[in-house]
């Protein structure tokens, strides 16, 4: 089983055998295959065998040091989620993407064009500059080549801005023109400013 981890993956195998191998390293010389299909067979589930409170796991007959291995996979996983959404933080509401913002537009360079790709599930995939607005192919290259689904353009601005008759209005109804022929979608083209709230030109009604 060792060796079909190592060469075909953890998820190639069945429930009752990640549950095996766990087992294996806290109760040696004993086969735990028996033990792991009883276990999903009483909680139901491998997610449900290790949210089961410890006393539950004990009156199956574990021992402490099952009980505790058992109870290290869902802290793994909840320390991988929060990576993931570090790295790639979802921005499906307005809510989300100005923290984001907030996070991100400190050190932007003002006056710099940049644009967010996102997958099919508004998760970021890559925040990047765009050097001027006289072609939207690279943009559009760039995204199929993250398989991107959607975008959001970014601008920081120090000077006013006004939106009915600036070039990026024009940008922004471009993009979101051309994006529909390639499958994508421009949620939401945005200028942040030091002195006042992120400014969607989307809810604008500007494109």
């Amino acid at each position: 089983m060792r060796h079909r981890v190592l060469t075909n993956g953890a998820e190639t195998l069945a429930d009752y055998e990640v549950l095996e191998m766990l087992l294996y390293y806290s109760i040696p010389r004993r086969d735990t295959k028996p033990l792991a299909k009883a276990l999903l067979h009483r909680f139901g589930s491998l997610a449900s065998v290790f949210d089961a409170p410890g006393e539950d796991l004990r009156a199956t007959g574990l021992s402490e040091q099952a009980v505790l291995l058992l109870k290290f996979p869902p802290v793994v996983s909840g320390r991988l989620a929060l990576a993931e959404e570090r790295l790639r933080p979802k921005l499906g509401s307005w809510d989300q993407l100005c923290a984001y913002l907030s996070r991100s537009m400190v050190s932007a360079v003002p006056e710099q064009f940049r644009l967010l790709y996102l997958d099919n599930r508004n998760r970021l995939l890559a925040d990047e500059p765009v050097d001027d607005f006289a072609s939207t192919a690279p943009i559009f290259r760039r995204g199929l080549a993250l398989q991107a689904v959607a975008l959001i353009g970014i601008q920081k601005t120090l000077a006013s801005f006004h939106a009915t008759t600036s070039p990026l209005k024009f940008f922004a109804q471009r993009l979101s023109e051309e994006a529909g022929a390639l499958s994508m979608i421009v949620h939401d083209v945005v200028v942040v400013s030091d002195r006042r709230p992120p400014l969607s030109l989307r809810q604008k009604g500007l494109f």
